[in-house]
């Protein structure tokens, strides 16, 4: 398996849990969660039981209905059936996919208070109505998102962990890398999000270092979720397709807000909420929303009908957005790697950092004012509480070489006390000037 932080997570987990709480590993579908918990229930267990309720028989299934009040009965007869031995407070099991037989996610709570064993389940889709319907929620239930490999974890698995240090070092010095070592990083974080984050793509273009094989996982990834659109979307699976389909129309523009108007029917949030859920939920998709004042408590403000809507793995964006047309995958990969994108290559640069945010445990917000008034007219990127006491740290993504920095300057005008670090992500060398952070894009991760 690649090296993933999460395991050290799941380490954590277990160290201080002690088996009083289960814990639920969330994710997008093939981000590594069923990977992730085997490998480490085999690493730090005496055995791990497996019960993938995606391939398990109704026999199985019945047998945590029939003895939900028996679990003597229940832990023996599954340790049977998988030809695993259970060990007291030495075993993990592991209810994989357990958006499929929510029942037993319902017996959580019976299992953890029993504590012989602990358990990890794993899932996507979660939340979704017919995934909860008829079941108590269990409050020993500890959540866990999976996002995709960062851009660390990324040269980890192709041998640059040297590489990584000394980013995280340089970071932490307020220094830029010596001009070698920034072309190559540089070059690195392009390859990174051409390849994306899943760890199929990955593990393939680090075995090979040919973006082909990587591009043919992640199609079939992306039918993968066309599939469970049209598997659990039911009775809205139009609207999620469609809003899907026009994230890259939507992300190439100036203002990456999305705008319904641009889709088929009836384009009206109300009628379109379900859909943005149903794929965030599903972890296809990272949703930014606009806060009206922004402050500390970013999430009183929000204005959840004004959104941009981010994939949650840019290496995947790559393979949507360039599907079809004019221009052959070898064009646009070469393209990218050279930084001579003809397209918007500011929607591939925002959607990474989105992700870098993500993984690195932020919330998504930003700001956007429309006024005829010309310093009231602004647009930040990205929004972040910081520092001690905490201030808002207003972030700006630039593409291109040569840029201008007015709405942070605005920003800075407008929010004034309330305003901590700048920061603008660009293609350049780290420097800082006064209360303003230039960072490279491989230093993304570190924010």
């Amino acid at each position: 398996m690649l090296k993933r932080k999460a395991y050290k997570k799941l380490l954590d987990w277990k160290q201080r849990a002690h088996g009083k709480t289960a814990l639920l590993v969330e994710g997008a579908r093939r981000v590594g969660k069923s990977t992730l918990a085997n490998e480490f229930g085999k690493n730090e267990y005496r055995s791990c039981l497996t019960i993938d309720f995606f391939k398990a028989s109704d026999d199985v299934k019945a047998l945590f209905r029939e003895f939900s009040n028996d679990l003597d009965s229940l832990f023996s007869y599954l340790s049977g059936i998988y030809g695993v031995a259970l060990y007291e407070r030495d075993s993990l099991v592991v209810l994989d996919e357990i958006q499929f037989f929510p029942y037993a996610r319902g017996m959580v709570k019976y299992f953890v208070e029993d504590g012989r064993y602990d358990f990890i389940e794993t899932g996507s889709l979660i939340s979704i109505k017919q995934n909860t319907h008829d079941i108590l929620i269990p409050s020993e239930e500890v959540p866990f998102e999976l996002d995709p490999f960062d851009f660390e974890e990324f040269l980890w698995a192709l041998g640059e962990e040297q590489l990584a240090n000394i980013i995280r070092k340089a970071r932490e010095d307020n220094l830029p890398l010596p001009d070698a070592l920034h072309k190559k990083a540089t070059h690195l974080f392009r390859e990174y999000m051409l390849v994306g984050g899943m760890p199929a793509p990955i593990a393939a273009y680090a075995e090979t270092k040919n973006f082909g094989a990587a591009e043919e996982i992640k199609s079939q990834i992306l039918a993968l979720y066309r599939n469970d659109v049209a598997r659990f979307a039911k009775g809205y699976e139009y609207k999620v397709i469609s809003v899907l389909d026009e994230i890259p129309s939507q992300l190439s523009k100036h203002e990456k807000k999305f705008t319904l108007s641009a889709l088929k029917g009836d384009p009206r949030m109300r009628t379109y909420e379900e859909a943005f859920f149903w794929l965030a939920d599903a972890r296809i998709v990272n949703l930014c929303l606009n806060t009206t004042d922004p402050h500390v408590g970013l999430k009183l403000n929000e204005d959840s009908t004004t959104m941009k809507c981010y994939m949650s793995d840019t290496g995947l964006l790559v393979t949507h957005a360039f599907n079809e047309g004019c221009f052959t995958k070898d064009d646009v990969y070469k393209s990218i790697l050279l930084g001579k994108l003809q397209l918007n290559e500011g929607m591939l640069v925002e959607n990474m950092v989105a992700q870098m945010l993500k993984a690195n445990g932020k919330k998504l917000w930003f700001f956007s004012r429309y006024s005829t008034v010309g310093d009231e007219r602004m647009e930040v990127d990205f929004l972040i509480s910081t520092g001690k006491p905490a201030k808002i740290a207003p972030i700006e993504v630039k593409s291109t070489k040569r840029y201008t920095t007015s709405s942070l300057e605005k920003f800075k005008r407008k929010f004034g006390s309330r305003v901590g670090v700048e920061y603008v992500i660009h293609t350049g060398q780290f420097r800082v000037e006064g209360n303003r952070t230039y960072m490279p894009l491989y230093m993304s991760w570190l924010i």
